[in-house]
């Protein structure tokens, strides 16, 4: 989300990765009010994240350099909401957001990865 809410650069033409990135960003955006709705309404405190310092390190990159990273990353957020799910709380409300969160976030890392994998369009 911080990609999409920094208004990273790129270069013109990347705008199949821009709208992939946004459709990343509003989907977890979704997830996450819906995550906060549940804790609010167990009377849970809802975390406020902020993004670590270091991701300002990024915002000076094309957005084509910053999908592997991005990607990567999916990932790893994949396999700690895989091994969240049916970890023995019997939480069927977030059993359930955590699926939807995996199945989400993979076919988002698909639409990524083609993005990555086909040519970059030159400017003209």
């Amino acid at each position: 989300m911080y990609v999409s809410d920094a208004g990273i650069w790129s270069y013109p033409g990347a705008e199949e990765i821009k709208l992939a990135l946004a459709d990343l960003a509003d989907d977890h955006r979704s997830l996450l009010e819906r995550a906060g709705a549940v804790l609010e309404e167990r009377g849970a405190e809802v975390p406020r994240a902020a993004y670590p310092i270091q991701f300002t390190a990024t915002h000076d990159l094309d957005l084509r350099m910053l999908l592997p990273r991005i990607i990567g990353g999916l990932k790893s957020l994949v396999g700690e909401a895989e091994g969240l799910a049916g970890a023995g709380d019997a939480d069927p409300v977030a059993d359930d957001l955590l699926r939807e969160a995996v199945a989400s976030t993979r076919t988002h890392i698909d639409a990524l990865e083609q993005a990555l994998a086909r040519p970059r369009v030159a400017a003209g």
